[in-house]
């Protein structure tokens, strides 16, 4: 490890040196993005990477394709200060800076996403890379235009399902791939178009997949695996768009269908378990596929959403151009086991944002705006774990910049007011007595930063952030069994009563909390120093960030055990060794806490042929204060390093890369530490023009020494690994 290091560093040094010695014009490679190009949309300003002083990273072309992935965590995971919460291959949502869950906003287009993925780590986002045109990341808090759940940072997806201009011919992308390791089949498309001032938007995609292979390894029950059972993924959707562009008004109205059914790995159950004895050998073969599926824990999805834009532009007046953005969502997500539902999560939401860009005042350019958002959220069943919520957010932000000499000036703030409402008849049936009543919080954020140019080619930037989150629903009001992620989650907003007396039978209780549940508050801090060299371009940043009354769950150790009456009949089974074991409890609890860390990234062109890039990202979590020896967050990513190397030649571009994820041993109570290990890749393609069109075609190959890779922040790490050596063929057509 710390030879690599060196080596990286030497590199990086070298680059620094010989910036005057190489090209004047620095070649650009077709699978990366010249970024003095890329605007970041999320930011209503317009501005470029080069211009935020919140770090930004962008995937988009053929980067995009390259790391296109089944779900968006995965998709981002090669991203500095982005790691996945892998799910296995269905379900993974992005870790930024060692924060997850409610404290990342994913957006489409700028507007929430409003699916169930920041409840529970097995539920799939809504949103779909393999039509996407880019995805932007901001890391650090970015909470002043997307609310306070932005606290650790924003993913915007986006795509072209809002028109926003002139199309005078038809134009697009056809996209299709195959992958070894889960005999996974992916096909999806991307149409534009349009005559005079009316434009369209079209895309689809498929996907289907098998269960996936891995290394063999050994289970703690002695079973040797080499295939992930109820990891298979079937997915399909649609997008259709249409806008008017006029000169001073835009219009524009998009509808997409989003169907997935998706295995949860981890819950497949052996066959003989739930055989009737009287089936002849006969009408077990005949039925094995059925009685097999009926065993398997799954999820079944579907999404409607309808998402609108209109545009004034070129006002007279204070304000030179208003947006309104608004998006209804329609969700539901259903847990299925032994062929019934166990839990059937809805959300229906409406969220719309108005703001408005002023005219220059004594130097100062910015917007104003409003920002609204109503999420009637439902969990129905037998097993649902959270209540019915109705979470109703209000905000009013600004946001200004200035340029005063080589600085450039960026301060903004928001205030916003949130209200939950939860259904207490939840737990009437429950073994809780709680009565909430209506929550509301008033969350205020600020920030304030700058970009300095030290050199034409050189600048720094520096942003401090105070945010306030409030807590979500699911975070305050949880009591229950999530048969998904085998866990008996506890909110905030109970308290847990031992009873220690007897070691060897520990027993719990769960009451209403007295204690209110407190908003978080982060200061964070970030410096990054930029290097945009004819040859070289080079990010470098560090970050902390404080945050009181952290909220996260952990494992208490306790275990969770249903029918406790029937306890004493299995007594005797029980002492033959065969002690039934109990869920694990896991408790919302709330401190103290700082996360530090580092990311870098460098990509140098050493002629016109051959370059090199390199990352490495690395996130301190633990608590300011314990109540143990050990004040270490659970799950937060290890340390990572990676290097490729890119070869192109006419039609042809290759790479070579690897990624060294280090062991995690800084670990909280009850949690496990991981192994390191070394991811390697390859990749060919082959650009093919036909006329006017572009074909590429290409092959990677990914995880070529067949290493065996636990990914620390999954729930589930112990049984389902990353997938083994695979080999992906797969072409795409720009038309």
């Amino acid at each position: 490890m710390t030879h690599s290091l060196s080596k990286i560093s030497m590199l990086v040094f070298a680059a620094l040196s010989s910036q005057g010695t190489l090209a004047a014009d620095k070649p650009i490679q077709k699978d990366e993005s010249d970024i003095e190009t890329l605007v970041i949309t999320a930011s209503p300003l317009g501005r470029s990477i080069l211009q935020s002083a919140t770090p930004v990273s962008i995937l988009s072309g053929d980067e995009l394709e390259k790391n296109q992935a089944a779900t968006l965590g995965e998709t981002l995971k090669s991203v500095p200060g982005v790691n996945s919460t892998y799910f296995g291959p269905v379900s993974s949502s992005p870790i930024i800076r060692g924060l997850d869950g409610p404290r990342v906003k994913v957006i489409q287009n700028g507007l929430d996403s409003s699916d169930a993925s920041r409840v529970g780590p097995d539920h799939v986002t809504t949103n779909e890379t393999s039509t996407a045109t880019q995805i932007e990341v901001l890391r650090g808090p970015s909470t002043l235009l997307y609310g306070s759940g932005a606290i650790g940072g924003v993913v915007n997806v986006v795509d072209n399902r809002l028109p926003k201009t002139r199309q005078d011919e038809t134009s697009g992308r056809v996209s299709g791939l195959y992958d070894s390791v889960s005999n996974e089949r992916s096909l999806s498309t991307d149409l534009n178009g349009g005559s005079g001032n009316v434009a369209w938007h079209l895309d689809a995609f498929k996907r289907k997949t098998d269960d996936y292979d891995v290394p063999e390894f050994t289970l703690e029950d002695g079973d040797v695996v080499n295939t992930i059972d109820n990891s298979d993924i079937d997915s399909q959707g649609f997008t259709f768009g249409a806008g008017w562009i006029g000169d001073d008004v835009t219009v524009a109205l998009s509808y997409g269908r989003l169907e997935t059914e998706y295995g949860i790995p981890g819950h497949s159950h052996d066959d003989h378990e739930h055989e009737e004895e009287d089936h002849d050998e006969e009408e077990h073969d005949e039925d094995e596929h059925d009685e097999h599926a009926e065993e398997e824990v799954f999820a079944r999805m579907k999404q409607d959403r309808v998402q609108s834009i209109v545009e004034w532009k070129n006002l007279s007046g204070l304000f030179s151009e208003v947006h309104w953005l608004s998006a209804y969502t329609d969700y539901q997500h259903s847990e299925i086991e032994e062929g019934q539902v166990g839990t059937t999560f809805k959300n229906d939401s409406l969220e719309s944002r108005l703001w408005a860009k002023h005219k220059a005042l004594n130097g100062w350019e910015g917007v104003l705006g409003l920002h609204y958002t109503n999420s009637e959220f439902s969990a129905e069943g037998e097993e649902a774990f959270t209540p019915s919520t109705d979470t109703t957010n209000t905000a009013l932000f600004v946001l200004e910049e200035k340029s005063i000499g080589n600085f450039l000036w960026q301060l903004g703030g928001r205030v916003e007011h949130v209200s939950h409402k939860p259904d207490n008849d939840f737990f009437i049936n429950s073994e809780v007595d709680a009565d909430f009543d209506d929550l509301t919080y008033t969350a205020v954020s600020a920030s304030a930063g700058f970009v300095y140019q030290v050199k034409d080619n050189q600048s720094l930037a520096l942003n401090y952030a105070f945010s306030e989150r409030a807590p979500s629903s699911a975070e305050i009001f949880s009591n229950g069994l999530h048969i998904s992620t085998s866990t008996y989650e506890i909110g905030a907003g109970f308290d847990l009563e031992i009873d220690d007396s007897d070691p060897d039978d520990i027993e719990f209780t769960v009451v209403q909390s007295s204690h209110a549940v407190d908003k978080e508050i982060s200061n964070n801090l970030d410096i990054t120093y930029r290097i945009q060299a004819d040859n070289l371009q080079a990010n470098f940043s560090v970050f902390y960030n404080q945050i009181d009354n952290y909220l996260f769950e952990q494992n208490t150790g306790l275990e969770y055990h249903e029918h406790e009456e029937e306890h004493d009949a299995e007594e005797d089974h029980e002492e033959e060794g065969h002690e039934e074991e109990g869920t694990p409890v896991y408790a919302f609890n709330q401190q103290d806490a700082v996360l530090y860390g580092f990311e870098a990234d460098v990509d140098w062109h050493l002629n016109d042929n051959l370059r090199v890039s390199g990352f490495t990202d690395f996130t301190r979590a633990k608590l300011s204060h314990s109540d143990s020896d050990n004040n270490n967050l659970p799950r937060i990513p290890p340390m990572r390093l990676g290097a490729e190397l890119h070869w192109e030649q006419d039609s042809w571009h290759a790479e070579l890369g690897a990624t060294y994820y280090s062991k995690q041993d800084k670990i909280a109570d009850y949690e496990t530490q991981t192994d390191g290990y070394t991811i390697v890749s390859a990749s060919f393609n082959y650009y093919l023009p036909l006329g006017d069109n572009d074909l590429t075609l290409y092959v990677k190959g990914n995880n070529l020494t067949d290493e065996l890779a636990q990914v620390h922040s999954s729930f589930i790490k112990d049984v389902a690994p990353l997938p083994g050596r695979s080999f992906v063929m797969g072409a795409k057509l720009n038309f």
